[in-house]
């Protein structure tokens, strides 16, 4: 028989915050400042510095941390890298030349050849990317009725200082106990032990703790090798892959309170 569900630890990116699209739209609006000099259409230039950033981001030494922990490359054209680690380090060094190199060759690309927009455009970026904090509409309702029955945790991949800049960004860091980043350990979901850190850290147990996230291999997959039960949240409609079976799947956080009621 099923344990009494005492704790949930949510996942952040697409769970509770938007993260694709409000990347897109703040590379789109930096990307007016391109249409104004030199009529540049602002959603041509986003697919070619997406794809001249990933280029940079794959040939960094740094890269094999980066993809352990879950740091994806249009993170790092505004990530600060904080942080004591060797790899972070690094990281906080290069971005600089990262974000400059990524929007100097994508003007290029098209044609235009202006360091000094390139330059500007770099700036922009991390500023227009830190005002955009959009919320999934039942994050905050749900996390509201749920905090004061439950120990809440969340357990999300990512640079330490991005991912906190997201949580307080968008009003959400105080319903949880416990917030662990892959980047502050150095290692990234799937893995069970990071799955077993924040258990050890909530005092929480496996066998009465559900995962809530997006993603079938970082997150279900991952919490079920931790000895969890998990909830994938299919908000897009997909289909399961690689034999993973959630445990349950919702395509709202609303759904949750059935869940949690089917198992108490």
């Amino acid at each position: 028989m099923n344990s009494v569900i005492d704790t949930l630890i949510f996942d952040l990116d697409e769970t509770l915050v938007v993260e694709e699209a409000s990347a897109a739209a703040a590379f789109i609006e930096t990307g007016e400042l391109a249409r104004a000099r030199y009529g540049l259409d602002p959603d041509e230039l986003h697919r070619t510095v997406r794809q001249t950033c990933r280029e940079l981001w794959y040939a960094f030494s740094s890269h094999p941390y980066c993809k352990r922990v879950g740091i994806s490359s249009w993170e790092g054209m505004w990530a600060e890298f904080s942080g004591s680690a060797r790899d972070l380090k690094a990281l906080h060094h290069w971005a600089p030349d990262y974000r400059y190199n990524s929007w100097r060759t994508a003007l290029l690309r098209h044609g235009i050849d202006d360091p000094d927009l390139a330059a500007e455009l770099a700036d922009t970026f991390p500023r227009l990317r830190q005002t955009k904090n959009v919320v999934h509409q039942d994050a905050v309702p749900v996390l509201e009725r749920l905090s004061p029955k439950y120990c809440l945790g969340l357990l999300t991949n990512g640079t330490p200082d991005l991912q906190r800049r997201k949580l307080n960004g968008a009003g959400l860091a105080g319903y949880f106990n416990r917030v662990l980043i892959a980047g502050e350990v150095g290692i990234g979901k799937p893995d069970p032990r990071l799955f077993m850190i924040l258990l050890a850290a909530l005092k929480a147990k496996a066998g009465t703790t559900l995962m809530i996230g997006d993603n079938l291999n970082s997150d279900v997959h991952g919490a079920q090798n931790a000895g969890m039960r998990a909830v994938w949240i299919n908000r897009t409609g997909q289909t399961c892959h690689d034999g993973i079976v959630p445990d349950w799947e919702i395509s709202s956080l609303y759904e949750l309170d059935a869940v949690l009621g089917a198992v108490q």
